[in-house]
């Protein structure tokens, strides 16, 4: 495949854009929620391992956590094993909880590390059960869902020494409850989560989407709770963008500067959003 070559003008150009951003995010903590067609498509698999390797090159902390569900959709089939879902939340019994379980935090999560870890970065794989650093709960529902749970409170300490260390934290989004259940929760949540209980800088959502868009299908870049509120209430926002659109609210109101939802099948979309004054999502503040 032939490659763009990039007149040596416009390189120069790009790298002095990204040398205030450099400067200003030095040092901060940085959640990545990673998801959607960024992990299956290899060529994207590649761009994200290498975009999370250099934010740590420059002086950023990444966390990274990963969802997962198209991975355990196919292990679970394999395996013949019949899935029922409730209001989008897949229905899960002890037996599917050591499935997702063995997907989450062995397959995926490993999976994550070494393509990081070949990029040039220092990752370290964790579910939410070591250093019980996720503790969960049943999810809050009238329907009998399982072992789908929610995030009680976070323990940061193990994640937090991982950073220190110079390493890149990779969280699959599995909690354990004080009798060792384990509980399947939703990476959105999780990340939300990590983000307040380490005061990150910035907590990114990777998504299948541009972004946040207008009735006319149009991106919206810049976003406060109260412009949030009035597109939830005409109905702009609607459906699987709700859930991620509450995390970031809650969030930000708990301190975390900025939210940002990208595009994730965009190549190199976390360096554009992070290092350029163009942007590839909704920033909410």
């Amino acid at each position: 495949m032939n490659e763009r070559v990039i007149p040596a003008a416009e390189v120069g150009h790009i790298l002095n854009e990204a040398l205030p951003y450099i400067h200003r995010f030095a040092g901060q903590t940085m959640v990545v929620k990673y998801g959607g067609n960024a992990m299956t498509d290899a060529a994207l698999q590649q761009s994200f391992a290498r975009n999370i390797a250099l934010m740590k090159a420059v002086g950023m902390n990444p966390i990274v956590v990963h969802g997962g569900g198209p991975q355990i959709a196919q292990m679970l089939d394999a395996l013949g094993k019949s899935t029922r879902f409730i209001d989008g939340l897949r229905v899960t019994d002890a037996e599917t909880m050591r499935i997702v379980e063995m997907v989450l935090g062995a397959h995926v999560n490993k999976q994550v590390v070494s393509l990081i870890n070949q990029a040039g970065g220092r990752a370290v794989g964790i579910t939410g059960k070591d250093g019980q650093s996720i503790i969960a709960r049943p999810f809050a529902s009238e329907q009998e869902l399982g072992f789908v749970g929610e995030v009680d409170h976070i323990n940061p300490e193990l994640i937090r020494s991982l950073e220190h260390g110079g390493f890149i934290p990779v969280i699959a989004p599995i909690g354990v409850d004080a009798q060792g259940n384990s509980y399947n929760i939703n990476a959105d949540l999780v990340a939300s989560k990590v983000a307040m209980a380490l005061n990150a800088h910035k907590l990114l959502l990777l998504t299948n989407t541009p972004g946040i868009l207008d009735r006319e299908g149009r991106l919206l870049t810049g976003l406060t709770r109260a412009d949030i509120q009035g597109l939830i209430d005409e109905g702009t926002i609607y459906g699987g963008m709700l859930p991620k659109v509450a995390c970031a609210l809650e969030s930000v109101e708990a301190g975390v500067e900025a939210v940002q939802i990208i595009d994730g099948r965009v190549d190199n979309a976390l360096l554009l959003e992070l290092f350029t004054n163009a942007g590839v999502g909704t920033l909410i503040r």
